[in-house]
């Protein structure tokens, strides 16, 4: 495998964008399609933001300055990407996005793609009563298993931050857990 100051070269140089992109896909899309679909739940909503993010992604590689790792950069992108589908999903429901949220794991039962154990159900469930920076936060960490480090160079925030929210988000998941 190529390192990542390569593969940023080939995508970044006019004769190589299109083959450096399609190593780019395969290296990560499995990876950006379940951090996506964590963040929107739907797997047909995932499948949509992940094409968006790819759009960006290749768009806007020319401004990749490489101050952050690649897949970092591309992590932030995907989360943004995630963020703004729901936003407009809200918007145009004249709902919130924790109603959307709910919603979206409501329907979890009903989608084919969702493989889960009524416990795996029941996660989902109490992950989306967190404040939206604690879902991303939570599931960066817990199913990601992304260093602070990593979780705070795509969220933009401080470790601290970051390990105080975490902790949060994980005593109000054990509280929703325990509650029946």
């Amino acid at each position: 495998m190529q390192n990542e100051t390569d593969l940023v070269q080939q995508l970044q140089s006019k004769t190589h964008k299109e083959q450096a992109f399609k190593t780019l896909m395969t290296l990560y899309k499995e990876r950006l399609y379940w951090h996506i679909r964590k963040i929107v739940i739907s797997h047909d909503d995932a499948d949509d933001v992940l094409q968006n993010t790819f759009i960006k992604v290749f768009r806007s590689i020319d401004k990749f300055k490489g101050d952050s790792k690649l897949y970092s950069w591309m992590y932030r992108i995907a989360t943004n990407e995630s963020i703004t589908h729901i936003n407009k999903n809200a918007k145009r429901l004249q709902i919130t996005n924790e109603e959307i949220q709910q919603h979206a794991v409501n329907n979890l039962k009903a989608d084919t793609y969702f493989e889960g154990e009524t416990i795996q159900l029941k996660l989902q469930q109490a992950i989306a009563t967190l404040p939206q920076k604690q879902q991303l936060v939570f599931n960066m960490k817990y199913f990601d298993d992304l260093k602070y480090k990593e979780i705070s160079e795509i969220l933009e925030t401080s470790e601290g931050a970051l390990k105080a929210s975490y902790h949060i988000a994980v005593k109000k998941i054990e509280s929703f857990l325990t509650s029946d």
